[in-house]
């Protein structure tokens, strides 16, 4: 078992089980030592874990942070596959694509988003810093509270 996925286990997370995509597209496509990850919702095992629209409450916000993580894990499923196993080989987080499904106005998408790049930091460090857009959306697939997309540089 590789540091990252120590790390993973010390912070009590698990990846999820694989999955059929919802769509016809890759899950990631590489290009050198860039890898481009698909936005992946909050689905676990073919089900969505927490529906949108996400309320403009504290504990609803909460709960978006959740599954902003869940998209985040995901999303390092599909990274693992990439890195042919091996998510050590990851140099650095780039850019984070962030995506609630809210009402017009909801101002807390940076907040629900940084659950994501939490993940991404407890994971990978300093090189778990990305550039980021956290935006509001009317609806997401399977009504998903969150999508999240990545572009992610490994070693050579």
């Amino acid at each position: 078992m590789g540091r990252v996925e120590q790390r993973l286990q010390a912070a009590g997370l698990t990846l999820p089980p694989d999955w059929t995509p919802r769509g016809r597209f890759l899950p990631y496509r590489r290009d050198g030592l860039v890898v481009y990850l698909s936005g992946q919702i909050c689905e676990w095992d073919g089900a969505v874990t927490h529906t949108g629209p996400v309320a403009d409450t504290p504990d609803a916000i909460a709960q978006a942070r959740k599954a902003a993580q869940v998209c985040a894990l995901n999303l390092l499923y599909r990274l693992r596959e990439a890195c042919d196993g091996d998510l050590d080989r990851v140099d650095g987080i780039l850019r984070l694509g962030g995506f609630v499904n809210c009402a017009p106005g909801f101002g807390a998408t940076p907040a629900v988003i940084d659950g994501a790049t939490e993940v991404f930091l407890t994971l990978f460090g300093d090189a778990g810093w990305h550039a980021r857009t956290a935006v509001g959306v009317c609806g997401l697939p399977g009504n998903a509270a969150v999508e999240v997309d990545a572009v992610v540089r490994l070693r050579g």
